[in-house]
C-alpha cells in the first residue's frame, strides 16, 4: 500500500508541476504566446487552457474533491495531451515534440491507475 501511494503521488505531483505550476507561471511569456499562435490557436485559447489546467491540477491533488470531479480532470488532461499530439503533428510534422504529450499522458495514466488502486474498496 505504501509503494502504491508513493507511485501515485510521484506521478500526480509530476503532472501538477508540469500542467499546473509551469503553465501558471509561464503562460504570459512571449514564448508561450508564440507557441499557441504557432499552432494556429488564438491567444485567448491559451489563457483558457491555463485556467482549466490549474483547476484540473487542484482537482487531482486535493483529497476532498469528489471522485467524479477527479475523473473529469483525468479525462480533460487526457484530451489535452491527445489533442496536443495531433496539433503538433499537423503543424510541425512528426518529431519528438509530436510525441512528448504522449509521454506525459503515460505518466497521467500511472497516476490514474494508482488513484483507482488506492481508492478501491476491498471486501
Amino acid at each position: 500500500m505504501k509503494k502504491d501511494k508513493i507511485i501515485f503521488w510521484t506521478a500526480t505531483i509530476f503532472i501538477a508541476l508540469f500542467e499546473g505550476v509551469m503553465p501558471a507561471l509561464t503562460s504570459q511569456t512571449e514564448l508561450a504566446k508564440e507557441g499557441i499562435r504557432h499552432l494556429g490557436y488564438p491567444e485567448y485559447f491559451g489563457n483558457a487552457l491555463v485556467v482549466f489546467k490549474v483547476l484540473g491540477v487542484l482537482a487531482l491533488v486535493i483529497p476532498q474533491i469528489p471522485k467524479r470531479v477527479k475523473e473529469w480532470a483525468y479525462a480533460g488532461f487526457a484530451f489535452d495531451f491527445i489533442f496536443a499530439t495531433i496539433s503538433h503533428g499537423a503543424v510541425d510534422g512528426i518529431n519528438f515534440q509530436t510525441f512528448f504529450p504522449l509521454i506525459i499522458l503515460a505518466i497521467l495514466l500511472v497516476s490514474y491507475i494508482y488513484y483507482h488502486k488506492l481508492n478501491t474498496v476491498k471486501i
